[in-house]
């Protein structure tokens, strides 16, 4: 049958189906129904099972306690039909996207969790260990537990739709613990496996397309979608009856293992700094599976699982995955969205590398007209040139079909003259960060565009209510801050000015969330979230170096926190010259919490945009003209003194700001820093660090969030 089956009582974790609703009684539950069928070539028949939450497609299945009990008994009702075959399928446009994380968060005990992983492990073990071959048909997105139970089946189909195929676990602070760790490396090779299970899950969570998950090995054979599950039934067919026996990877248990796990160990220290509690078990579980013991790689996941279940890092992590999922789909105080204004056509005032990539972005997702306009045609031509080049490369990555493309480009022009504004909806400025430059730009534009017309700001700390002051309209200026690069961040900051009304601001979400963003409501003060936050963390580091600390030092004191790139780097990628303007503009507001380094205006002043510079073998040095130029103190300080001024400092702009009023509770902050500075989601953001590490009762004489949100019940 061309399956390799382990003899082996399975032993199924003994919960009925009134234990596992006891155990988790608000389950959105994934039945598992059973049917026979017939199916041409195949003698005798095949017992179909598919998995269905009840929802559509945009509530995807997952399996909690519940579910699993469910599947359970559909496979053992398969089985006891004695069919040529069994098969699993999910419900349209979705397989399973993995286990219930609010049933994983309600674990109050390490029993409890011990009791999720052996319960995953048992049923999903029935189909690896069945005597009739097994099949998964993956029809649409697949995910986590769902990837797993697909891997535990002896072969796999793939739908050439499927949304979304990741192993998600170790973005969120776990690992792949029904299996994944196991199964994967043995099936696609234990350095493919390191970019699926690592590599992809930590750099923004990475999914695979169904055409990249086929050519790694993970599915057998790719369909399309149109007659899927009939070309899987007989494909199906032909494997049972021989005609076809998929490839099987050789697997190197030598050398090659030892590469890749030695490559997984790089990727964890590089991105998380050993922060993260579920990569370092990920990696040992991976140096466990060479040996291809399922009895004994299973227990180890088991145990893991349990272990990080009952840790404070992996509660932040699906408190950050609930900000993200929930949270961030219902900003807090946004208006009553039928107040929103139809948007037709976006103006763009600029057209350097900021405006362009918004152009695009505007283009793409609301589909209308986008004019740019600039102070002269050089300018103008290079940013719609910009566009245009972009939406060639989507062409030729074929994510876009020709005639796409040829709209697409149709939509985006440029002008000198603001009159090509007449008929936009929507105008939002990109131009240099001074306030009567923007000012003026305003003034400018509203002498054509509508009374209604919308006048957004991509401003990142300068104040929106003075930007509108001098207009004949200012109630329809609004805050509209993109990250950057802005087609990849996701997080917009909306800010509502003193006299921004409630029309103006439901329109800005509703653009928001057309251009597929997760936006946040911010009141109008300096610097906003993100950058206020960041700004006064890294003034800390820059002033402790000033004081003498050694660069090295300073730059790794953060490290604990496994943030995505240490202060000194983001500084590069920021800019320097853009770092002094924000950290000026918050001294004016803030001189006491908020500083200018003599020494940062140096530097920017002789024109150096890195301190760090790196030879032909990567290693990283202290540029020299750096070094010559930075007058030090005598006070240098450890790296655990810079690591506590650094985190005490955001404990108190942190607790200022919801004092203030600058969004409505912490959570928000969270959604910021996750989404806008790529902060990892076991941190929760930063508030639940600050609790759980002491740092927010120290500094502001109360936690930020109630104990057991975002930590381990007491």
């Amino acid at each position: 049958m061309g399956c390799n089956t382990v003899e082996r009582r399975v032993q199924v974790t003994a919960l009925t189906a009134d234990e596992a609703k006891a155990f988790f009684p608000d389950e959105v539950v994934t039945v598992a129904k059973t049917r026979l069928i017939s199916v041409p070539g195949v003698t005798g028949k095949v017992a179909l099972i598919t998995i269905d939450n009840g929802h559509d497609h945009t509530r995807p299945s997952t399996f909690g306690p519940q579910s699993l009990v469910s599947l359970s008994a559909a496979f053992d009702e398969a089985a006891a039909a004695s069919p040529a075959a069994i098969a699993v399928t999910g419900k349209p446009f979705v397989f399973a996207v993995g286990a219930d994380l609010t049933a994983v968060g309600g674990a109050t005990a390490r029993e409890q969790a011990v009791t999720i992983g052996q319960l995953g492990h048992d049923v999903f073990r029935k189909f690896t260990e069945s005597k009739v071959p097994t099949f998964a048909f993956v029809n649409g997105a697949v995910m986590g537990g769902g990837l797993e139970l697909a891997l535990s089946c002896h072969y796999r189909t793939l739908a050439s739709n499927a949304a979304a195929i990741a192993l998600p676990e170790v973005f969120l602070g776990l690992f792949p613990g029904w299996g994944g760790t196991q199964l994967l490396p043995n099936l696609i090779g234990p350095n493919d496996a390191v970019t699926v299970i690592f590599e992809n899950a930590l750099n923004q969570n990475k999914m695979l397309n169904p055409k990249q998950a086929h050519a790694l090995g993970i599915a057998d054979v790719l369909f399309d979608s149109a007659d899927y599950l009939e070309q899987s039934l007989l494909w199906l067919a032909s494997v049972v009856r021989g005609d076809v026996v998929p490839a099987r990877r050789e697997i190197d248990r030598g050398a090659g293992w030892d590469a890749a796990v030695a490559r997984a160990r790089a990727i964890v220290d590089g991105k998380t700094k050993g922060a993260a509690p579920g990569a370092l078990k990920a990696l040992e579980l991976l140096e466990l599976a060479r040996a291809n013991d399922l009895d004994r790689g299973y227990a180890a996941e088991t145990e893991a699982l349990a272990d990080i279940v009952m840790s404070d890092e992996l509660r932040a992590g699906l408190y950050s995955f609930d900000l993200v999922q929930k949270r961030a789909k219902r900003p807090a105080g946004a208006p009553d969205k039928s107040l929103a204004r139809k948007v037709t056509k976006v103006g763009i005032v600029g057209a350097g590398l900021m405006a362009s990539q918004m152009a695009l972005l505007f283009a793409r997702r609301l589909e209308v007209p986008v004019v740019l306009t600039d102070i002269d045609q050089a300018r103008v031509d290079k940013g719609v040139g910009y566009v245009h080049a972009e939406i060639d490369k989507l062409l030729g990555k074929k994510r876009v079909s020709p005639d796409k493309a040829n709209r697409l480009k149709a939509l985006v022009s440029g002008s000198l003259d603001k009159a090509a504004f007449s008929d936009a909806d929507f105008v939002i400025e990109a131009v240099f960060e001074d306030l009567g430059v923007k000012q003026k730009v305003f003034a400018e534009v509203e002498e054509f565009v509508s009374a209604e017309a919308v006048l957004a700001t991509n401003t990142s700390s300068l104040s929106i209510t003075e930007m509108a002051s001098r207009l004949k309209h200012p109630e329809r200026v609004v805050g509209f801050h993109f990250f950057n690069p802005v087609a990849i961040m996701p997080l917009l900051e909306i800010v509502r000015a003193g006299q921004t009304d409630d029309a103006t601001l439901a329109t800005a979400f509703a653009v928001g969330k057309q251009l597929k963003k997760s936006s946040v409501l911010v009141k109008d003060a300096p610097a906003f979230v993100v950058n206020r936050l960041l700004t006064r963390f890294m003034g800390e580091v820059v002033k402790s170096i000033d004081e003498g600390t050694p660069f090295e030092v300073a730059d790794k004191a953060t490290e604990p926190l496994g943030l995505p790139m240490s202060p000194l780097v983001l500084l590069q990628l920021v800019g320097p010259a853009v770092a002094l303007h924000v950290a000026e503009t918050m001294h004016g507001a803030f001189p006491d919490r908020f500083g200018v380094s003599e020494n940062m205006k140096a530097f920017v002043k002789a024109g150096k945009t890195a301190v760090w510079q790196w030879d032909s073998t990567g290693k990283q040095t202290v540029d020299p003209e750096v070094q010559a130029l930075w007058s030090f103190g005598e006070k240098p300080l450890t790296g655990d003194e810079v690591f506590a001024r650094a985190l005490e400092a955001l404990a108190e702009e942190i607790r200022i700001m919801l004092d203030e009023g600058v969004v409505a509770e912490a959570q928000d902050i969270d959604l910021c820093m996750l989404l806008g500075a790529g902060w990892p989601f076991w941190l929760g953001g930063i508030t639940p660090y600050l609790d759980r590490s002491g740092i927010s009762e120290k500094v502001t004489g109360k936690r930020f969030l109630a104990p057991g949100v975002a930590s381990v019940p007491a």
